[in-house]
């Protein structure tokens, strides 16, 4: 496979990144978030609060198998969370080019201010919760990935260009 993925943490721009890089290269996008609360009929946070974070990881699973058996190159945007499961592991190595986008907490926070839709930054201080995270994540993130890409104060140019070089060296 030769797909971009794309992970990282919430409000690091996987989405809006991978949406304008999966058009300027002419390839298919998908937001997994998205394709998962189509699936389910239902948003993210009532997934979480009906059935629990378990339920909703193996979704994001069968998912990523899913689009991992597709031939069909594209640029995927894992949620913040998949890639810490170690079964997504290797099935995310196996797909393409894993592309790490990093923001500062700083950045993160102004970003998911006022964003309601993430159940894991539910409860206590936003900039705390999002350093917790980031902590148990960032091994993880690093040791999946195959390029990292710094998101602060550049716009989306700028970083799918850094993306495309990226991508087209180690093809």
């Amino acid at each position: 496979m030769n797909h971009i993925i794309l992970i990282g943490f919430m409000g690091c721009g996987k989405t809006s990144v991978g949406s304008r890089l999966a058009k300027d290269m002419g390839l298919p996008f998908v937001d997994m978030d998205d394709l998962i609360r189509e699936e389910a009929g239902m948003e993210i946070t009532e997934i979480f609060h009906r059935y629990g974070e378990r339920y909703f990881r193996r979704l994001e699973t069968q998912t990523l198998r899913r689009l991992g058996e597709s031939s069909k190159r594209m640029v995927i945007s894992a949620g913040g969370g998949m890639p810490v499961e170690p079964e997504n592991q290797p099935i995310l190595r196996g797909m393409g080019t894993v592309v790490l986008l990093e923001a500062s907490v700083e950045t993160l926070a102004e970003r998911l201010k006022n964003d309601n839709t993430r159940p894991m930054l539910e409860g206590g201080d936003l900039k705390e919760r999002i350093t917790t995270l980031q902590k148990q994540r960032k091994a993880v993130y690093e040791q999946v990935c195959d390029v990292r890409i710094a998101t602060d104060k550049k716009d989306f140019l700028q970083i799918t260009e850094e993306i495309r070089a990226a991508v087209e060296k180690i093809s």
